[in-house]
């Protein structure tokens, strides 16, 4: 066993304990440390509609005699649990020929706690199923799977169209075919257990009672805690996972890469423990019996914490790219088949301020290929079509400011213009107008007013 030799019994535990999570036994934890009452490991299993508990003894020691044997099958006799129960032995050495006779016995007189032999030679088979590293003693990642980067009912390309959909002067169904990336981004989703009490001489002061489950960015470098929502997308859409492979997906998006997960689910686990250690962590004020008032810190150990399950999947992270004439439009977001959570939306935002935001009204140039705001969007004169403020010319007209599309059409304009009555001419100024006349009226009722 190399490496594994140098862990100490409570590592060579806890290392075990990762080992019966990935071969997906439940309810997988450490028993306490109190006493040494012969079980190390307690796990449960579900045979045939049944749950049965499973009783593990831990010994990393170069043999297993028959003592230790009898005193597992004691322990599990005597463990408090309501249905069948069984034991198991693993350990780095072997077992003594007593041992195994004493296992068999129970077998053959069908005794109602029968107990399982996990030797070192076995457990080089169970290292290669679920990627213990028998050289540093550490889980590795097993992952091949991934979220869908795209909904099989229509392309890759379909959410960059459906974004274009609520621009004004655009249809979205002629939007060109973006430029597309997905990176698959490996994520790791821990399940804990925490259960935790804080007592002084006056009796309990804080418990914790509590399940978490959060979505790890496993990239390399550190990891970080994915937002709720991108936690969600993981969490609903996992059951629906497809299997990733070298070529997988090269022919929907122009770039395909593969990001590597940057460290072992020992070491995930080990960081995910210790980030509910902080979160629990909390102060609490208490009364003593000498009617002083006291301050605690309440801190779960890490015996506290039961990591329940890690699971490990590829986050599809697509990057769109649409070039409309003079601007490039990014459209980014994490992928689950239909679903999907926008990181970043260059669509929904005017070239030239800072509105942004799904909720607000977009309207596309034709002249320049911008996407503006209300403030930044205008009617061109001569067309009657939209034109953003960026590419106008401009000039004024009976005392207002008129958009065109290029010097051309105001060189038209101008000489239409000119042939415009005074009339006409005032009316390409409808306020001006309308106060000129409000003015009149007032001056003629004023007239007809003073010749009464």
């Amino acid at each position: 066993m190399a490496v594994l030799d140098d862990l100490s019994g409570f590592e060579f535990e806890d290392l075990m304990e990762d080992v019966f999570r990935n071969l997906g036994y439940e309810n997988v934890r450490q028993a306490e440390k109190t006493a040494d009452e012969g079980r190390d490991v307690l796990m449960e299993e579900v045979v045939d509609g049944t749950r049965r508990a499973i009783v593990v003894e831990c010994k990393h020691t170069d043999t297993v005699g028959r003592p230790v044997v009898q005193k597992l099958h004691s322990a599990i006799s005597t463990f408090d649990f309501d249905g069948p129960k069984r034991g198991m032995i693993v350990t780095t050495g072997r077992c003594t020929g007593p041992a195994h006779e004493y296992v068999e016995r129970l077998r053959e007189n069908g005794d109602p706690y029968p107990i399982e032999i996990i030797d070192g030679e076995a457990l080089r088979d169970i290292a290669d199923d679920v990627g213990l590293d028998l050289y540093n003693g550490r889980i590795e990642i097993l992952c091949d799977e991934t979220l869908r980067p795209y909904d099989p009912a229509g392309s890759s390309s379909a959410p960059i169209h459906q974004a274009f959909r609520d621009i004004d002067n655009i249809d979205g169904g002629a939007v060109p075919d973006p430029q597309s990336h997905v990176t698959f981004r490996p994520t790791v989703t821990v399940t804990a257990d925490t259960d935790a009490v804080f007592k002084t001489s006056v009796g309990v002061i804080h418990r914790i009672n509590d399940r978490t489950r959060f979505v790890i960015h496993a990239d390399r470098g550190n990891p970080t805690i994915a937002s709720e929502d991108v936690g969600t997308l993981v969490a609903e859409n996992r059951h629906a996972a497809v299997e990733l492979t070298d070529d997988e997906f090269e022919d929907a998006f122009d770039g395909v890469e593969q990001n590597r997960f940057g460290q072992t689910q020992t070491e995930y686990k080990e960081w995910a423990v210790d980030q509910l250690r902080r979160v629990h962590t909390t102060d609490v004020t208490y009364t003593g019996d000498n009617n002083v008032t006291y301050t605690k810190t309440c801190e779960p150990n890490l015996s506290d914490i039961s990591v329940q399950s890690i699971n490990a999947v590829y986050l599809p992270d697509v990057r769109h790219s649409v070039q409309l004439q003079n601007y490039t439009y990014p459209y980014q977001y994490f992928a689950a088949g239909p679903s999907r959570v926008t990181t970043e939306d260059g669509i929904h935002q005017c070239v030239h301020c800072e509105t942004s935001g799904a909720g607000e009204p977009y309207t596309y140039c034709s002249n320049c290929g911008a996407i503006s705001c209300e403030k930044h969007i205008k009617t061109e004169r001569l067309d009657q079509e939209p034109v953003c403020t960026g590419c106008a010319v401009t000039e004024r007209f009976a005392l207002k400011t008129k958009y065109f599309y290029n010097d051309e059409n105001l060189d038209e304009f101008r000489e239409e213009y000119g042939e415009m009555s005074i009339p006409e001419k005032a009316m390409e100024n409808t306020i001006l107008s309308s106060a000129v006349l409000l003015l009149v009226m007032a001056f003629a009722v004023g007239v007809g007013i003073a010749l009464l």
